[in-house]
């Protein structure tokens, strides 16, 4: 039932077989005995686990405890078939791939699999050959769908009102953020365009005593200086034409609460003036208006500006900046927490697909290292928006480096100076030892000698990070050498 290639890979003609490093995980289901011994015999030929099961209550058992990247499963066998296999099997296993086996193929029953939730259909009898590229097709679908499935769970354990990264720098101002919000002090957020300040400001809301309050929000750049005055302080009726009735400005509806004020350093000098007397006095009177009005409302500001350099400048009062800056947060640029990009890509990919109804789970591993590598000058919001148009543009249940389609290309780079800083010692270590195996062909001998480690580190890496011969090719031509 399984035909051999004469053209088949040999575990005694590859060097790239090695005892320490699995393609995957397989478990074979059929109540054929004879075809079971062959056909695992031949898996674990091409370098895969393999594991059989000879009913559907034992494979359903041992996709539990074996937890492989892909079932073959039969589809006539005694008690239950194979169909009843992969509809409970998806459910206790959703990131498993199933591949449906039958000696009697049709249309009908190949759509019965895919819609019960087989990845794939092989008619009896297949080439080595063909299986080969089945599972290794499958094996991939599987690791990228589980490693995306841990992602969104790493995004959701590490997400801080919203927030999400385990980069030490954002760490160590998460750490900040969380000090700050537990006094009452005024804080300026700093940090490039589409880093997050908002998030940053309302996280700070969030962990203070004023979380019941109302933030309040207020871009300072989008305004003229007369509309911004009467924004902020509010205004009373004929103050000013078109003033038909009284208003209250935003100080008033953040009373008991915080007011945001993004793009602080943009203010007009005029308004500097008012906003310095309310920081001081907590009062303030509207515009047109003679009634001084008390307002208890925390300021929280943020600029992707240098306030010192404005000051130096004159354009900002140096009063108003000591009185704002009591305390300064940084927001590091996503070029400086590489890291974090995966677990963002894919959380951005999980609401994006369910908001426009996409089946995407993933993404391919070239695509993954594109975005990684990429400077991103638009920082998050520059992230979020690519990963909204691939989902939308896609076709397939993986984004792809075409649907990426990432601008200013010549900017992409897997240089490792160009990831730091912004990436960890575990990372700089995976980099340093794949770049000098594809400098050596592929050798682990000379990859060695170069790094100064034993082959054996290099090999327990490879199987820790779940590298396959098809990912870099690792030769063991010096094995005798151990």
């Amino acid at each position: 039932m399984i035909h051999t290639d004469s053209a088949s890979t040999t575990e005694a003609d590859d060097p790239l077989q090695s005892p320490f490093v699995a393609k995957g995980r397989v478990l074979v289901v059929d109540d054929d005995s004879s075809f079971l011994k062959a056909l695992s015999s031949s898996l674990r030929h091409e370098g895969y686990e393999a594991q059989t099961a000879s009913s559907v209550r034992m494979g359903l058992r041992l996709l539990e405890e074996y937890e492989p990247e892909v079932v073959l499963t039969d589809l006539v066998m005694p008690e239950a078939d194979g169909l009843e296999l992969i509809e409970q099997g998806r459910r206790r296993a959703p990131y498993t791939a199933f591949i449906l086996m039958t000696g009697h193929p049709s249309v009908d029953t190949a759509v019965g699999a895919m819609k019960r939730g087989a990845e794939n259909f092989l008619a009896k009898p297949f080439r080595i050959q063909e299986l080969s590229t089945v599972i290794k097709h499958a094996v991939e679908q599987a690791t990228i769908a589980r490693e995306a499935a841990r992602l969104r769970d790493d995004a959701a354990d590490t997400a801080f009102e919203g927030i999400i990264g385990t980069h030490p720098a954002m760490e160590r101002m998460l750490h900040r953020v969380a000090k700050v919000a537990r006094s009452r002090a005024t804080a300026v957020v700093r940090g490039e365009s589409g880093t997050g300040k908002e998030l940053i400001a309302r996280a700070i809301h969030d962990g203070s005593s004023r979380r019941d309050g109302p933030f309040v929000r207020l871009n300072c750049a989008s305004l003229a200086e007369s509309v911004l005055e009467s924004e902020l302080f509010g205004h009373e009726r004929g103050s000013f034409t078109g003033a038909v009735a009284a208003r209250e400005g935003r100080f008033e509806r953040a009373d008991g609460g915080t007011l945001f004020l993004d793009e602080v350093g943009e203010i007009p000098m005029a308004v500097q003036v008012k906003l310095l007397r309310f920081l001081q006095e907590r009062e303030l009177e509207r515009v047109g208006g003679n009634r001084t009005i008390q307002v208890d409302t925390r300021v929280v500001a943020a600029t992707h500006r240098d306030l010192a350099e404005l000051v130096e400048e004159g354009t900002f009062r140096e009063d108003l900046y000591y009185r704002l800056n009591v305390v300064s947060i940084e927001v590091p640029p996503l070029r400086a927490r590489r890291s974090d990009i995966p677990l963002l890509a894919h959380f951005f990919l999980r609401r994006f697909a369910e908001e426009n109804g996409r089946a995407c789970r993933g993404f391919t591993a070239e695509a993954l290292g594109q975005l990684v590598g990429y400077r991103w000058p638009g920082n998050v919001r520059e992230l979020e928006n690519v990963v909204e148009r691939a989902v939308v543009m896609s076709t397939g249940g993986l984004i792809g480096i075409e649907d990426l389609d990432l601008r200013e290309q010549d900017e992409v780079s897997d240089d490792l100076e160009a990831l730091v800083p912004g990436i960890s010692l575990e990372e700089v270590e995976r980099i340093v030892i794949l770049r000098t195996l594809e400098s050596t062909q592929g050798s682990t001998g000379k990859a060695a000698t170069i790094l100064g480690i034993s082959r054996r580190k290099i090999q327990y890496k490879l199987r820790e990070w779940g590298i396959t011969a098809r990912e870099v090719a690792v030769t063991d031509s010096d094995s005798a050498e151990e």
